[in-house]
């Protein structure tokens, strides 16, 4: 292209930030040299800048600034990606990663261990759960640690050793580890288990690239334990990759059912993509537990299983992500993840709610909104909007507006929830006397199995309670007895499910917390009603209307 030199310099910068707004490069270069009306506008601004701007600064810094604010005129989810974060944005959906293989805590200055991994690094030289770490690499930890300092100590280079110093109950001086980083598996499962009844129960946090066969591993094994129907539990998983989210609806579904539908602007582009036949699970009564959290991919999943009638879902309506965006790779490595098309469930449905370009801030706050207005709370402030109303497979009635809204209503659980339980759970002091109690009774709790044996061994309701708030008190959370009484059940609960993690591991947690989940119960009973049943005779209700 024959341009001056400054033109030379700057084409690279508007260049990029032309496809932050959705005009690729090549539609800058194409009729010859000739630029837009825009093109020319937008380079006339950057050289009276570079020219006569009374500062000097930094093109780079310029564009850096100018490309998200570009964004976020399009839509919520349009993004730009600094080449810095790159590599740690796509670590989030690997499925493994190289570290120590421990779960951890925050306890002010120090990382607790939760769970050490099977087979890991850290077991191979000792490391044990329980086990606090002081120091890494001979550097005392700070008192204002997150859990981005943590990874970024722990993580590192295939084969790269990290030395950790940590106090351990049993030993009254601290003990170094030299421990050599290796693979560990990212976990998308975050339980499997038998509930009783036959009834399997599967929890997944997010769709990453291992996330399938987990779940199919997870599924199996329920099978083999004598499963006959599931709770697939996708609240609070925000999404992921979507090939993850289909091969799982795939597991649910008769051949030819359609699963998800991408359109954009581009017809030749859009696809869709249909049940192939191969899942295992196609019959056994499903129950989908979703809430406001869940999102994109996640809701791939609850869309297909809803529209294709093959099962229930059940909480509260999802989130509504259904923007698919394209990765474009700028230059200097950047990234921008562009809005490309909508996701779209079996009966038509947008799974995207609306949202004002421009204005990221009132899309941030729906959610809130949501909680303003009462729609989590209680089944008669949801808003049906009768404009979007489309059909399943079988003609049940189903609503659009953005997100899945669910066939049966579970308001969110504020039972127990008192400013006393609220002050003690922000000071962290549950996980914190959760984890002192597991660790100083750990020679005792660890002979325990199971959850069952586990909880024989701890101690009474009324005991428990009693320390925990002799602690609480000692941490500077007065004791108001009456709100205590009314958060106990909670409180309990909560501190059971806590301890049995830090002994047992996570998928206990979720075997006593979900005891007195209303959400768990609630998918229980249906199930226990029939829930084949209960769609069928749907069918045949909105049929005859």
């Amino acid at each position: 292209m024959n341009s001056n030199s400054r033109l030379k310099i700057w084409l690279p910068l508007i260049g990029a930030v032309l496809a932050v707004g959705g005009m690729w490069l090549g539609y800058l270069l194409a009729d010859g040299d000739r630029l837009s009306p825009a093109q020319e506008k937008l380079n006339t601004i950057f050289e009276l800048i570079e020219d006569e701007y009374v500062d000097e600064i930094s093109p780079d810094s310029l564009i850096e600034m100018t490309i998200p604010h570009l964004l976020n005129n399009l839509d919520p989810h349009s993004v730009y990606i600094p080449a810095k974060d790159i590599d740690r944005l796509g670590r989030e959906l690997e499925s493994s990663f190289f570290g120590i293989g421990i779960q951890f805590q925050l306890m002010s200055d120090s990382i607790c261990v939760v769970e050490v991994i099977s087979g890991g690094p850290a077991e191979r030289v000792g490391v044990m759960a329980g086990d606090r770490i002081i120091a890494v690499d001979g550097q005392p930890l700070g008192k204002d640690l997150t859990n981005d300092d943590v990874l970024s100590k722990l993580r590192g280079e295939k084969d790269s050793h990290v030395k950790i110093t940590v106090k351990r109950s049993t030993s009254r001086k601290p003990l170094d580890f030299d421990i050599v980083r290796g693979e560990i598996p990212s976990v998308s499962v975050d339980a499997s288990y038998i509930i009783d009844d036959n009834i399997g129960y599967v929890r997944i946090n997010k769709f990453a690239a291992n996330t399938f066969s987990e779940f199919l591993q997870a599924m199996v094994s329920l099978g083999a334990r004598g499963a006959e129907s599931y709770i697939l539990d996708l609240r609070g998983n925000s999404g992921g990759l979507v090939d993850q989210a289909i091969l799982m609806a795939n597991e649910f579904l008769e051949p030819m059912r359609t699963i998800v539908e991408v359109k954009g602007r581009n017809p030749r582009e859009n696809a869709n993509w249909l049940a192939d036949g191969t899942g295992s699970f196609t019959e056994q009564p499903l129950v989908v537990l979703v809430d406001e959290f869940t999102a994109s991919s996640s809701e791939i999943v609850a869309g297909a299983i809803q529209d294709n009638d093959r099962g229930l879902i059940l909480g509260r309506r999802s989130f509504g992500k259904g923007l698919v965006q394209r990765p474009v790779v700028l230059p200097d490595s950047s990234q921008i993840r562009l809005t490309v098309q909508r996701y779209y469930t079996p009966s038509g449905r947008c799974i995207q709610k609306d949202y004002t370009r421009g204005n990221n801030d009132s899309y941030d706050k729906e959610i809130i909104d949501r909680y303003a207005s009462g729609e989590v709370f209680n089944a008669d402030s949801v808003k049906f909007d009768d404009k979007n109303i489309f059909s399943t497979m079988a003609g049940r009635p189903v609503y659009g507006g953005g997100g899945i809204m669910p066939d049966v209503f579970v308001p969110s659980d504020t039972a127990g929830v008192t400013s006393y339980y609220i002050q003690a759970a922000n000071a962290g002091l549950l996980n914190k006397f959760a984890y002192e109690y597991a660790d100083l009774n750990r020679a005792d709790l660890s002979k325990a199995k199971d959850v069952a044996q586990l909880l024989r061994l701890l101690p009474s309701d009324d005991v428990l309670l009693g320390a925990f708030v002799r602690y609480a008190s000692q941490n500077g959370i007065p004791q108001r007895w009456y709100y205590i009484n009314i958060s106990a059940p909670l409180i309990v609960n909560q501190l059971k499910a806590l301890i049995a993690r830090d002994i047992l591991g996570v998928t206990a947690y979720f075997e006593i917390y979900n005891t007195t989940d209303p959400t768990v119960e609630a998918a229980v009973r249906q199930i226990r009603e029939g829930v084949n049943e209960k769609i069928e005779s749907a069918i045949k209700t909105d049929s005859k209307q």
